[in-house]
């Protein structure tokens, strides 16, 4: 009992003050006014509760927007330390650029990322690479930025034709060359082209999604 009561004491408790407080502390009911406190010191901010580190997912973002060795980022770590947050951010922010008043657009760009990262992982795999279906979940989903910024370009260039068609192949040809590079592990560098090439088709397809399915 002693041993009960004192773990009770070592809880840090704020009495609520309302009219008639005095009275039922004076019968014994004090207790009824006591909020336990320690409660609100455990709870947690909810992006550490959702395991989301914006710094990390802003820094693999550089990574993807900047893809040259020599700017010194360490790109590995995009395809090292996969999350499932960012990648899941950047492709619902082209399917918000791609919306044009069909919501069923976003169903369908964020299955071809789950399912196209998974033909993807499995290609790369039966090529001899070492890499895991996460990571390429993650390298795909974040390089889908690319065309992020070029679909965002392309309706101030809707008169240009030809313009709107070349900024096109250079979003997907950013898209693909930063996927691939982090994809074509060392077991791969031989076999680059078998595995840019799907990767190519696959933002290609995202394109097309790009006016709505």
């Amino acid at each position: 009992m002693d041993s009960w009561s004192s773990s009770v004491s070592n809880k840090s408790h704020k009495v609520w003050s309302f009219p008639g407080a005095s009275f039922l502390q004076q019968r014994g009911f004090g207790w009824m006014m006591e909020i336990d406190e320690s409660d609100d010191e455990d709870k947690q901010p909810i992006l550490e509760e959702l395991d989301i580190d914006m710094k990390d997912i802003y820094y693999k973002v550089c990574c993807v927007l900047f893809p040259f060795p020599f700017l010194g980022f360490k790109r590995h770590l995009v395809r090292d330390s996969p999350d499932f947050w960012g990648p899941l951010l950047v492709v619902l922010l082209f399917s918000l650029v791609s919306l044009y008043g069909q919501f069923n657009v976003v169903s369908w760009i964020v299955t071809m990322w789950i399912f196209g990262s998974l033909v993807i992982f499995l290609l790369a795999r039966v090529l001899g690479g070492e890499v895991s279906y996460s990571q390429c979940l993650g390298v795909i989903g974040y390089s889908v930025l690319p065309l992020v910024i070029t679909a965002t370009i392309l309706p101030l260039l809707y008169s240009l034709v030809y313009v709107s068609m070349f900024i096109k192949l250079m979003g997907v040809i950013w898209a693909t060359y930063s996927a691939g590079s982090l994809l074509c592990v060392q077991e791969l560098q031989n076999k680059r082209p078998l595995l840019l090439y799907p990767i190519f088709l696959l933002y290609i397809y995202f394109f097309s999604l790009y006016s709505g399915v």
